[in-house]
């Protein structure tokens, strides 16, 4: 297949577009910058440009843009470009996927669509729920819409936190519980949604690969934990005690906004459509996961 991937340069991306070679797969990669090699292919999405011939011949394009939503405290600049670095790419490469045929938009979304959903477990099913992180998925999964409203199978990967030994929001905990700094969060009994970067890349290819799968697609491992139990989970793996807990009212004067949207709230979420569709998990468990990652 000849696929095309949009943020390739990052944590998810660069696993993405090795796996994805590794598989066999020609990876053409859309770079903001003067393209530098063959596999590169100039666009300028705040401004609406990309070549009419840049995804001719594309099986699938994959669409991973965004800024980090924990990169910066949150202000109104900083919230309005974690909305414009998703929605206009989107809106972008989805008329962009229709006028050259490809048959297959694979658009990145989070987990935080659900809002918080307390001990409720939600699948892909569940309506979308309150609060700016909320918003922001549901704007951006609607604005896949055009591909969709032409005939376009087009995937929403509503991915939970990923976890990699190579940085991304482990790269600054490690340290923390390596030291004997690690604790829980708050009251610890909200859930952490959590997925390793192994079985992210896993899933994305496999939907890339089934055709079958189309909307929306939890990437969240299959056992879902607290953050409580993230917590003892991550001790166990640095083999240092976690026994500090930080109040929620403190986490939110430090952090701000973004702690009681995406730290002290979150999704209890079950990826039902992996495994609806046969998706083998390689790292079931958050020990699992944390022995891959720490270890």
């Amino acid at each position: 297949m000849r696929v095309v991937i949009a943020g390739s340069s990052g944590l998810i991306g660069t696993s993405l577009v090795a796996a994805l070679r590794s598989a066999g797969h020609d990876v053409f990669r859309l770079v903001r910058r003067t393209p530098a090699g063959p596999d590169e292919i100039g666009w300028d999405p705040a401004n609406g440009k990309l070549e009419s011939t840049a995804l001719d011949g594309a099986d699938a394009v994959v669409n991973l843009c965004g800024v980090g939503i924990g990169d910066k405290r949150w202000s109104g600049a900083y919230k309005q470009a974690v909305r414009d670095s998703r929605i206009a790419p989107t809106e972008l490469l989805a008329r962009a996927v229709v006028d050259a045929g490809v048959p297959a938009l694979i658009n990145a979304s989070g987990i935080n669509f659900y809002g918080d959903t307390g001990d409720t477990v939600v699948d892909e099913t569940a309506p979308v729920g309150e609060g700016f992180l909320a918003e922001v998925c549901r704007d951006w999964e609607d604005a896949t819409s055009y591909a969709s409203d032409h005939g376009v199978r087009v995937v929403l990967l509503r991915s939970a936190a990923v976890l990699s030994r190579h940085g991304g929001m482990m790269g600054k905990l490690r340290p923390l519980y390596t030291f004997g700094l690690g604790g829980r969060l708050g009251s610890g009994r909200q859930y952490f949604p959590w997925i390793s970067l192994t079985d992210e890349v896993r899933a994305i290819v496999f939907t890339i690969e089934n055709t079958d799968i189309s909307g929306p697609v939890n990437l969240q491992g299959p056992a879902p934990v607290t953050n409580a139990q993230f917590n003892s989970a991550m001790g166990r793996a640095v083999h240092r005690p976690a026994p500090w807990m930080v109040p929620g009212f403190a986490i939110s004067a430090i952090i701000g906004e973004f702690a009681n949207e995406a730290i002290l709230s979150n999704p209890r979420a079950i990826p039902a459509v992996l495994e609806k569709n046969g998706f083998e998990f390689e790292h079931k468990t958050i020990g699992e996961a944390l022995a891959d990652t720490v270890g």
